[in-house]
């Protein structure tokens, strides 16, 4: 097994696993929002810090994600060109938007959120509602994480497309190739 093959698998695998955790998020989401509302509505009183907690959880499982859902090719992506092109172009396609906007993307993100959250953990931030949750610098993190798990992905991508373009695609397991369009 050729090493593009090992750093397609341990990046896919990573992404894979986190992806699978936070995605139970979404059912933590709805129950907190639900009890958020029964308490509102139902006994006439609410807590700032279970609102806080809702909308945290979504932000927090939605950067977690994020590599996950490239992994996948579940983002949003313009593809008049690309669903029915061939693997070939499909691989030239990524290769060149992996170092073109992706990874530029993710150092940018990367690069004006890190004073961010370094001084929301510097300050211990917490919510900015009164009554509402402490640990704001624990999500401000995902911003960072959310960088590397995006820019990790777009490696994988790369290495995929190099494979491709070598003619090796047979080396990556079948849940790790493109899907063909026209031959």
């Amino acid at each position: 097994m050729s090493a593009l093959v090992v750093i397609v698998r341990l990046i896919s695998g990573l992404n894979r696993l986190i992806g699978a955790i936070f995605s139970w998020l979404a059912l933590a989401i709805v129950v907190v929002c639900f009890a958020v509302v029964v308490q509102r509505y139902v006994f006439s009183t609410s807590f700032v810090w279970m609102q806080d907690l809702y909308v945290w959880l979504n932000g927090a499982m939605f950067t977690a994600v994020a590599g996950f859902a490239l992994m996948r090719d579940d983002h949003v992506r313009v593809d008049v060109f690309y669903r029915n092109a061939p693997v070939r172009r499909k691989a030239m396609v990524d290769l060149f938007g992996v170092f073109v906007f992706l990874l530029p993307y993710c150092y940018v993100v990367a690069f004006y959120a890190w004073p961010f959250v370094a001084r929301a953990w510097k300050y211990g931030e917490g919510s900015a509602n009164y009554g509402g949750m402490p640990g704001l610098w624990v999500l401000k993190s995902f911003i960072i994480a959310f960088a590397a798990l995006v820019a990790l992905q777009g490696l994988a991508m790369a290495a995929r497309s190099v494979l491709v373009l070598a003619g090796r695609e047979a080396e990556l397991p079948v849940s790790l190739r493109y899907t063909s369009g026209q031959e």
